[in-house]
């Protein structure tokens, strides 16, 4: 899939530490994904559907924000990428609204709240883990 390919509301290039996007790992934002593209011989996507995001952080740590860029952690249950880093990007807190705007929207699409995702993994249901019929 080429960029192009892409309809997204959001795109960016992560950045190096002068704040110029001289990497080649880029970001998209779409109405119902969030997609990473990295590489240069070999392209690896990964996608998350924005129904799944449970929780997003932003960090400014300091030589990002010298340069005016920021790091959003996006907390997802997409088995594949439990844990998803949007390092060095031009304005994060806005990026993070853009997020929040769109997956609610999915949310809303689904009929999903971020109740239904408790309990998934690791809680405790009150079920007894072993198999054993008898403990006896």
């Amino acid at each position: 899939m080429k960029k192009s390919d892409i309809q997204s509301v959001w795109t960016d290039k992560k950045r190096t530490i002068f704040g110029l996007p001289w990497t080649f790992t880029r970001y998209f934002l779409t109405e119902t994904k969030f997609i990473t593209r990295s590489g240069f011989f070999t392209v690896d996507e990964d996608e998350i559907d924005l129904y799944k995001i449970v929780d997003k952080k932003v960090r400014y740590p300091f030589w990002q924000r010298i340069v005016g860029c920021g790091t959003i952690i996006i907390y997802s249950k997409d088995a594949d990428t439990p844990t998803k880093e949007v390092r060095c990007i031009k304005n994060a807190r806005q990026v993070s609204e853009i997020i929040d705007k769109y997956m609610n929207l999915m949310r809303d699409k689904y009929g999903i709240r971020g109740r239904d995702f408790m309990g998934l993994y690791g809680a405790n249901d009150g079920m007894d883990d072993n198999n054993d019929i008898d403990d006896n």
